[in-house]
Parts: structure tokens; sequence; C-alpha cells
């Protein structure tokens, strides 16, 4: 596959990233676990695949661009080690390049990396003032270049911490050591597990399923835990402050997942119950937008007792290299992706559940084609509160512009998708149906860190200039 990546519709929103650290207790070679885990990730994740694994004496990296089923042939499951990491990424922004994908290695190291490191540009530049030669454009290679300076790891992880804003879960290998540690924000997810053959982290429980590996916790916030001679050492570098990714359980994360101690199945039904209690629809079905609302759609029609059925059926066999369409034939590309069934919706009054909406562009396509099969009515309930800033913490919404609740009311939303009505979860609706403490930045503005909030300061600034 070449490096440029095409879909047939916009995204409305994406993740970078999933990673996956194991080691063998027995000895066993890893690498052909670390791609089943990958597969397992493989949502997280759609332009390239890495893995790294280290065999006692070097580290032995495979790399490409695509999904892990076209990155790796067989040989490259049958390099020697037993530990190594993995990598299913998203470009943040622009085309993925060879270069940039993970894991990275120098020297007796290799990082993968799932966040985003907001601070980014200013400590390159200071890498870069103390010799380190970068040969990427991403942010793992300057976790790298800390890890490669300093001998003593607690230490490098500890001045990571104090100077790196954003967010950050690092599986890596350290001079023959498997390491990984979390942001104090513990932004991204970090799910660790474990049996007699292997230790495991991932950034999902559905990593350590597919290896049959039981769950046993997360890292925490500010937290590294080191393997050594099979043995895990935990120690807290940083003090944790949770503040978990809230998009983790409304969209990224499979509803099969279990992230810092919550199945985001039953998050999902909460949103749905939460949803149905503060905005309630007359009408006579529910159709969840394919696919990660469908949980939060089934939960929101029971507390209505009203029926939630499939109106649209989403074709699954549209090739990734499919052309882009213009703005023009937006319409038709959403027909590619999905197709409402008639006899659900004709005639009906239907409410749309999907889990968010960042610009809107697509909703209002698949609004416009429920209605042209005969819905009477299309009312949309979203289980996500207006996202009016941007993220900086690993999402990909990094300018107000695009965001359709910074410019618009939520009136002028609904007549722009042309919905009979729209309702969003609240903030406080949210909180209460995850369930632990969570970043809302993208919500209400509330950045965590200082020099982020200096970053929307100044987007907002050249949005108004």
């Amino acid at each position: 596959m070449g490096t440029g990546a095409f879909y047939p519709f916009t995204a409305e929103k994406r993740e970078e990233c999933g990673i996956v650290a194991i080691y063998s207790k027995t000895g066993d070679d890893v690498a052909p676990h670390i791609c089943r885990a990958l597969i397992a990730l493989q949502h997280r994740g759609q332009d390239a695949a890495g893995l790294a694994v280290f065999d006692g004496k070097n580290i032995e990296a495979r790399r490409g661009i695509g999904l892990v089923s076209e990155v790796f042939e067989p040989g490259d499951l049958k390099i020697r080690g037993r530990a190594g990491i993995g990598h299913t990424r998203y470009p943040t922004h622009g085309e993925c390049r060879l270069c940039d994908v993970q894991p990275m290695v120098c020297k007796g190291i290799a990082v993968a990396h799932n966040g985003h490191i907001a601070n980014y540009s200013a400590l390159r530049k200071e890498e870069e003032a103390k010799g380190f030669e970068f040969t990427s454009s991403v942010d793992s290679e300057l976790i790298l270049s800390v890890l490669g300076r300093e001998t003593d790891l607690g230490k490098a992880v500890g001045g990571m911490m104090e100077r790196l804003e954003g967010s950050y879960s690092v599986a890596s290998i350290v001079n023959g050591r498997l390491a990984v540690f979390r942001d104090p924000f513990a932004i991204r997810p970090l799910v660790w597990g474990e049996n007699d053959e292997f230790i495991c982290f991932a950034s999902e429980t559905v990593a350590l399923d597919i290896l049959g590996i039981p769950y046993r916790g997360d890292v925490r916030g500010g937290e590294l835990v080191v393997i050594e001679g099979g043995v895990a050492s935990k120690k807290a570098i940083a003090p944790a402050t949770p503040r978990h990714c809230m998009f983790e359980y409304v969209y990224f994360a499979r509803p099969d997942s279990t992230i810092d101690g919550q199945g985001v199945y039953s998050a999902r039904q909460r949103l749905g119950r939460v949803l149905a209690k503060e905005a309630p629809a007359d009408a006579d079905v529910v159709v969840p937008v394919p696919d990660t609302s469908r949980t939060a759609a089934a939960a929101y029609a029971a507390a209505l007792g009203l029926p939630c059925e499939e109106g649209l059926i989403k074709n699954r066999y549209i090739g990734r290299t499919f052309i882009m369409p213009s703005q023009g034939e937006r319409a038709e590309a959403v027909r590619l992706k999905l197709n409402p069934l008639r006899e659900v919706v004709s005639g009906r009054s239907v409410v749309l559940v999907d889990d968010s909406i960042v610009r809107g562009t697509t909703l209002k396509e698949i609004a416009a084609l429920v209605r042209g099969a005969g819905a009477k009515g299309v009312h949309l309930r979203i289980t996500c509160p207006p996202v009016r800033a941007p993220c900086f913490y690993g999402v990909d919404m990094s300018e107000y512009g695009e965001l359709i609740a910074n410019k618009k009311s939520i009136e002028e939303i609904r007549a722009y998708l042309g919905a009979d009505s729209l309702a969003y979860i609240s903030l406080d609706g949210l909180r209460e149906a995850i369930g632990i403490p969570l970043c809302a930045a993208c919500l209400n503005g509330e950045y965590l860190t200082k020099a982020v909030r200096a970053m929307a300061q100044k987007a907002g600034q050249r949005e108004t200039g």
C-alpha cells in the first residue's frame, strides 16, 4: 500500500493509536502474540503498524504502512525475543510516512506511544540543541531521545514527566528491560494482565482477551512499571491526578473492553439511559448510527419503551483506497457507506442516536438519507455534549473553526443538520454515566496544563484574528 490513506468520507474524529508490550516468562518468542494483540487494537489505528522485539542482545523491528494483516509477513513473526512492543497508528495530520511509523528504535531503545505531546515543537528544539538528530516528525522520537540520554530509568521518566505536556501512554524497551509508563493525568488508557506465561500491557483489554491473559488492572497515572527477570516492579514517579479521556467511553474503545476499571459497554448503556432521561423523544423507533452508538441507542430505546432497530446498514467492504470525494459528492460518499432500511424508517418518526458531533458534515447527510427513505420525522440524540474546543491531548480536533458547536447554537446546528429536533447529553450527565474523573477540555475549554492553555488561546486568536 502507498503512503497516502484515502477514505470514503471524512472521519468526524480520529485517535492516534494503540500500543502493546509483552514479556514471556517462559522464554517464548513474543512477535506472533504482539501481532495478534495489534489485530485486536486495529480500530485504534488503521494507517500503519509495527513491532520491535528484544532477543537478549539486540532489538529487531518490523514496520509498515497499512493494516496489521497487510504489514506483517510470516517471516516477520519469526524474529526471536521474549520481550517486545507493538503499535498501530493513525497519523495526527497529513499522510502517513514510513519514517513516522512506530515503534521508534535507536541505540538499544525502542518506544511506542499513544497520545500527543502538546509542547513537542519546543522540546524538540531543546533536544536538537543537545545533539539528538531527529529522523521523523512524531513525538515518540522525542521520548526516545530523553530515554537514551539518562542511565537511570526512573530519573529519566521523572524528568520527562516534569517537561512533557499532553498525554502519553508509553511502551518501551530500554537497555534490555521492558518498561511502560503513563502521564500523571492518565488521559490515554493503559491496562495490564498476567498469567503463568506472559505479562502484557495494552491500550485496551481486548488485546489481553485475544491472548487469553486475564485483566489485572491499569497502570496508574504517573506510574512506571519495569519488567526485569520476569518480575514487574512499579514505582510512582509523579502524583496521579486522573482525568481520563471521555471519548474512550463515548467512541474510541471497543465495547468489549474494560479500561480504568470501567466496562465500556456498561458505560455506553448508562449514557443511553441518562440521555433518555434528559432528552426523551416522541417517536416511533430508535435507530443507531453505526457502529459505536449501538449500545447507547438500545439503552435509550429501552428506557423510553421504544423499539430499537437497525435502520442504517453499513457496507463493511468499501476499500480503504477508494478515492475521497469532493465536497459536492459528500452525499454519494455517505451512500457508499450506509444504506437506509426503508421498511424500518419509512412512514415513522425516527430517533437517530449518535455518539458525538464534531464537524457535523456526515451526520447532515445521514439525516437527509433517512428522511429521503421516507421517515416522517428525524430526531437526533447525541451521547456526548457539544464539542466546542480543540483537543491537544490526542484526538484529531485541533482547530476551533472545524467544530460546529463552536460556531453555532444548538438550534442553528439542528437547522443545519436538517433535523426536527436535536439534543445532547449534558456534561453532568456524561460524568454521571461514565463514573470516573474525566478530561472534558474539548467540551468546556478547561485544559489541564499551562502550555496547552496557552496553545488554545493562540488557536482562538487565529480564528478571530
